[in-house]
C-alpha cells in the first residue's frame, strides 16, 4: 500500500484500496465491523461520513491510524463545502463593521436609519449615510492625538462614530464667527460661574456660542471612555464635545477648561484632539502626556484650583482633612466645594474624600445645550 494514505484523497478511496490489499470483500468488512452492507458501500462511495468511533475501528483492522482517516473526512467535507459555498465578498466586510462599530448601540440610538440588525445591506447603507460617504468600504479610521500612550494612534471605531456624531450635530448649529479674543473673554465669564450654584452651569452653552464655539453633549458609547474632544469644522468653526461620562462638577469644570484650552490655543485642526479617560496620570502633566495636552491639564486644573494654593492647603492639613477647613478654602478660591474635592483628590490619590461635594451637573447643562443620549436624540439633517 501507498505509505502516505492521505495520498488518496478521500476517505472512501482509501477504504477501498485497504480492501483491495487484503483482499476482502464488502461482505467481510462489514461483518467485523458489525454494519451493513450497504452502510460499508456507503463509506467507500464517500456517501457516508467516518466518525471518530468508525475510525478508531478501521486503525484496528488495517493498522492506519484513526487521524489519518478522520484528516480525509475533514478535508473532503470542506472541499465540498467550497464547491457548493456561494461567494461573498461583503463577508469581510461585515466582520470589520460589526466586529469594530457598537452597530446595536448605533440603531438604538438612531444614528443609523435602520431597524433590523441583520439586514446587512440596510445596515451598511445606514453606516455609510452616518460617515457621509459611499460605501463602508470608504469609512478612513483617521490618526488623532489621544490621551493615551504615545503609540497610540488610532481611535477605535466606537470612538470614531462618537467623534462623528458630535461632528454631525456640530455642522446644524448657527453660531457667530470665532474670535479669540471672545472666547478668552469666555473664560473669565466661566470662572465667575465656578463658586455659584450648579444650577448656573446652565449659561454655559450660551457663553461659548456667544463667542464662536460650538458646544455639543454626546453621550459616549460603550467601550469608547470618551471625556471629550475638540476639532474645527473649518478655520473659523472650533466645536467643543464632552460626554459626562462621569457626572460631577470637577470633572465638568476640568473637562471643559482642558478642551476649550485646546480652542484658544488652536489645536486640533489638523486632526481632531480626542481625551480618552482624562483622569489620574492623563490629567496630569508628566513625562508621558504630550506638549499639547500638558498644556491643556495644566491651564484646566489651574482653573479649578491654583496649583500653589491648593499644594499649600495639602502641607498644612494632610493627612486629616475637616470638611470646615475645605469649605472655607473652596470660598477663598471662589469656587464650588466640589471643584476643591476633586482637585483634592487627583492630588492626594484619596478618592474617598468629602465625596457628596461632587454633585451631578449635566442636568443642569442640558437643557440649554445641544444633547444626544440619555433617551433622547438630537434631530439632525432630515430626521424629525
Amino acid at each position: 500500500m501507498n505509505p502516505d494514505p492521505i495520498s488518496y484523497g478521500t476517505p472512501g478511496r482509501l477504504l477501498t484500496a485497504l480492501l483491495k490489499e487484503q483482499g476482502w470483500t464488502i461482505r467481510t468488512v462489514a461483518t467485523v465491523l458489525s454494519m451493513s452492507e450497504s452502510q460499508v458501500k456507503r463509506i467507500t462511495a464517500d456517501r457516508r461520513k467516518i466518525t471518530a468511533e468508525l475510525a478508531i475501528s478501521l486503525e484496528e483492522i488495517f493498522d492506519v491510524p484513526a487521524d489519518d482517516f478522520l484528516t480525509l473526512q475533514k478535508s473532503y467535507d470542506l472541499a465540498k463545502a467550497r464547491i457548493a459555498a456561494q461567494p461573498d465578498p461583503g463577508r469581510r466586510t461585515r466582520a470589520q463593521l460589526y466586529g469594530g462599530f457598537p452597530i446595536r448601540e448605533m440603531i438604538k440610538r438612531r444614528w443609523i436609519a435602520a431597524e433590523d440588525i441583520m439586514d446587512f445591506a440596510e445596515v451598511e447603507h445606514g453606516l455609510a449615510a452616518f460617515f457621509g460617504v459611499n460605501t463602508p468600504d470608504e469609512i478612513e479610521i483617521p490618526p488623532y492625538a489621544a490621551r493615551r500612550s504615545p503609540s497610540a494612534q488610532d481611535m477605535t471605531p466606537a470612538q470614531l462614530a462618537w467623534v462623528r456624531r458630535v461632528r454631525i450635530i456640530a455642522e446644524e448649529m448657527l453660531v457667530r464667527r470665532f474670535s479669540p479674543r471672545m472666547a478668552r473673554t469666555a473664560v473669565g465669564k466661566l470662572a465667575a460661574l465656578r463658586q455659584q450654584r450648579p444650577e448656573e452651569l446652565r449659561h454655559v452653552p450660551r457663553i461659548l456660542m456667544d463667542c464662536g464655539i460650538r458646544f455639543v453633549i454626546v453621550e459616549t458609547l460603550a467601550k469608547a471612555k470618551i471625556d471629550g474632544a475638540c476639532f474645527w469644522l473649518n478655520e473659523q468653526s472650533p466645536v467643543i464635545g464632552m460626554s459626562c461620562r462621569h457626572d460631577r462638577i470637577d470633572n465638568f469644570w476640568f473637562v471643559l477648561r482642558h478642551e476649550l484650552e485646546h480652542v484658544i490655543q488652536k489645536h486640533g485642526k489638523v486632526k481632531p484632539m480626542v481625551d480618552i479617560e482624562l483622569e489620574g496620570e492623563r490629567a496630569g502633566v508628566g513625562m508621558g502626556v504630550d506638549e499639547e495636552e500638558r498644556i491643556a491639564n495644566e491651564v484646566a486644573a489651574e482653573f479649578c484650583v491654583p496649583a500653589a494654593r491648593l499644594s499649600s492647603f495639602i502641607r498644612r492639613k494632610d493627612p486629616f482633612y475637616a470638611e470646615m477647613d475645605m469649605l472655607g478654602f473652596a470660598k477663598l478660591m471662589g469656587v464650588h466645594p466640589g471643584v476643591v474635592v476633586g482637585q483634592l483628590q487627583h492630588k492626594t490619590g484619596r478618592y474617598d474624600l468629602l465625596r457628596r461635594h461632587l454633585v451631578p451637573v449635566r442636568k443642569f447643562v442640558a437643557p440649554t445645550a445641544f444633547v444626544d443620549g440619555w433617551g433622547d436624540v438630537m434631530p439632525v439633517g432630515t430626521d424629525t
